[in-house]
């Protein structure tokens, strides 16, 4: 059997075929320009601390043997951050999936956690304190961008994390930051401003909310 064509449709395909849509950008079309020009983006004058090679070495360190590193080897992963220029104290726990994106701008102090898939962007210095915690997923950020500069220009600033804090998973700590010693910061918050010693803080942004009281 076969299908009779619709004779009131022919005429507008022919149309169509005949005259096809001009093609156009809709997204240029119907926005306004950019204020900003990535192609002046320039971070030459950024300091790496160290040569290319030596930065592509540790990348290719962190991406293969960093994470085949057993979950209970702390020592070795400790041992390959020292190597490379981090400031790592005795009974540091670090799991193979944290990551640190330039290891000798980095300072961890004694017995300090830092959890699964941590990460650890450290364009700037980054120090945390004996005995503090970094929950898993967190993301300690030194880096960001000049948004009112047309060229998108790199900012960078250090962040600390005092003694004896506590900063819970899923955490992002902007650049600049400074967490009080003995600090809670709850899980899923954002902090981008300095928080106080000994505060149980939380929300976005992070803010304190009653001072942290320890029962033994």
């Amino acid at each position: 059997m076969t299908s009779t064509p619709n004779p009131g449709l022919e005429p507008q395909l022919n149309d169509a075929i005949a005259n096809p849509p001009a093609e156009t950008n809709q997204l240029t079309a119907q926005e306004p320009e950019a204020w900003m020009d990535l192609r002046r983006y320039d971070q030459s004058r950024f300091d790496r601390g160290r040569p290319g090679w030596y930065v592509l070495i540790w990348w290719l360190v962190q991406a293969i043997a960093f994470p085949l590193t057993p979950h209970p080897a702390n020592g070795l992963r400790r041992s390959l951050l020292k190597l490379f220029g981090a400031e790592v104290g005795v009974g540091v726990v670090i799991r193979p999936t944290a990551r640190f994106t330039y290891p000798w701008k980095v300072a961890i102090g004694d017995y300090s956690w830092i959890g699964d898939d941590v990460v650890f962007y450290s364009l700037d210095r980054i120090q945390v304190g004996h005995h503090s915690v970094i929950s898993q997923k967190s993301y300690l950020c030194t880096g960001s961008h000049n948004f009112q500069d047309t060229a998108f220009g790199l900012v960078t600033a250090p962040i600390t994390i005092g003694n004896g804090a506590w900063v819970a998973t899923d955490c992002f700590i902007a650049p600049g930051v400074q967490v009080g010693a003995n600090a809670v910061v709850g899980a899923r918050s954002s902090v981008f401003s300095s928080l106080p010693e000994g505060q149980v803080c939380w929300g976005t942004p992070c803010r304190p909310h009653y001072p942290r009281q320890m029962t033994c």
